[in-house]
């Protein structure tokens, strides 16, 4: 902090701009400052990698001891970024309440510490703080190589860059900052709604926010007051979800965060007295083999506007390729009635069913050997039962017995 800039030391140019900043301060209510220095105490030669020190603690009114402390200041000795950030978090009082580090430097870490490792590892351990960081001097790639991974880092070369960089961390730290997520519909308009959704930390993956997405009494997305310190990710429950990462809210604006999110509907339909109880529907996007979600038949699903996969959980399992979902529609997927089989045998058996496609054997289901009855609900079709006795040794005692299941009634398969 010796060097200069603009015809006086970087130490000066801070100290004058550090008192006028907590005289404005100091005039807000519910805003408390203190004061944490580091290598200030311990000569530089003496490589004191501890020389960091909370001048002035938190409380109300110290204002000029503040002020008193920072024009007392003198630089000695190196620069500890990583053990000062790790002191600080425990600075703050214990009360609820928005923590805020402004950390003024014109160097990079001299000492064994890792700003990156720390900044993690408090993020890790719950402990909210985003610093931002003021790199003073002409050492902008360094310092945003460095100190990107901490928190929020500005630049300044000048005096006039400086108060400015500091007017704008004000700003941010302290404004009213508001936003609105629009889920917009296939034409772009800001329709969707009643979708719950969640912001993470982007940084530290921390769950912040869990709302419902909803229509203020003008029809348009309800406004949210987000803190301007975080970086978001945001995840829309829709199904499937859809997600925005590293949003970043511009402080004492009104921001605007645009979503996709087209909706249609797929109603699962089975009619009838003679029907499965709980049967479900598996749904993967098309060409896909992740299950976005098991619906229940005879209720209705919003889905995202696209096409999908389906496998009915029926006995055999009915699929269907390639169903579309379109905006605001209503796709209607229904099977016939099942059946009933009523198996019986007389005496142990190895059974297997199977129905013919494309001139194929495709495998149903097996009957336990030790099952005597069994009734089943299958979907209406043609069917062959291969069967074997237990007790039989040779394969020519097999029998091939064809039956048929129809919508609402009772076949009887006997052994």
């Amino acid at each position: 902090m010796v060097q200069y800039m603009d015809g006086s030391s970087r130490m000066k140019v801070a100290k004058k701009i550090m008192t006028k900043m907590v005289d404005s301060l100091s005039r807000l209510r519910n805003v408390e400052m203190a004061l944490r220095v580091f290598g200030h105490q311990t000569p530089i030669v003496q490589k004191d990698c501890q020389d960091t020190k909370l001048e002035v603690p938190f409380k109300p009114g110290n204002t000029n001891q503040l002020k008193e402390t920072i024009n007392g200041l003198k630089p000695k000795g190196y620069t500890l970024i990583a053990q000062s950030i790790l002191s600080a978090a425990n600075d703050f009082p214990k009360s609820p309440g928005r923590n805020i580090i402004i950390l003024i430097t014109d160097g990079v870490e001299e000492c064994s510490g890792d700003p990156c490792a720390i900044a993690k590892a408090l993020l890790k351990k719950g402990v909210v703080l985003q610093p931002f960081i003021i790199g003073i001097g002409d050492k902008e790639e360094l310092f945003r190589q460095t100190y990107d991974c901490v928190g929020k880092y500005f630049n300044a070369n000048s005096e006039a860059e400086f108060q400015n960089v500091f007017n704008v961390i004000i700003s941010q730290a302290l404004n009213s900052t508001t936003a609105q997520i629009n889920l917009l519909d296939v034409e772009g308009r800001p329709l969707e709604t009643d979708v719950a959704m969640t912001l993470y930390d982007a940084n530290s993956g921390k769950l912040l926010k869990n709302y419902m997405h909803t229509m203020n009494g003008r029809g348009l997305p309800d406004t949210l007051y987000l803190d301007p310190l975080y970086d978001y990710n945001l995840v829309v429950h829709t199904v499937p979800p859809i997600y925005k990462s590293n949003i970043e809210i511009v402080a004492g604006r009104h921001n605007t965060i645009a979503m996709n999110a087209g909706q249609g509907n797929i109603y699962f339909k089975c009619e009838g007295t003679t029907n499965y109880r709980e049967l479900k529907c598996i749904v993967r996007k098309h060409d896909s083999t992740q299950t976005i979600y098991a619906q229940p038949f005879n209720t209705g699903q919003d889905y995202l506007v696209g096409s999908y996969d389906i496998e009915i959980l029926s006995v055999p399992r009915v699929y269907y390729k390639n169903i579309k979902v379109l905006q605001n529609n209503t796709t209607t997927v229904q099977i016939p009635q099942p059946g009933v089989l009523n198996f019986a045998a007389t005496r142990s058996l190895i059974v297997s069913i199977f129905y013919m496609q494309n001139n194929r054997m495709v495998w149903v289901f097996d009957i336990d050997e030790n099952t005597r009855s069994k009734t089943i609900l299958m979907q209406p079709g043609n069917y062959i039962a291969v069967a074997r006795s237990t007790g039989e040794t040779r394969t020519i005692y097999t029998k091939n017995i064809n039956f048929t299941v129809a919508s609402a009634e009772v076949t009887r398969l006997t052994f």
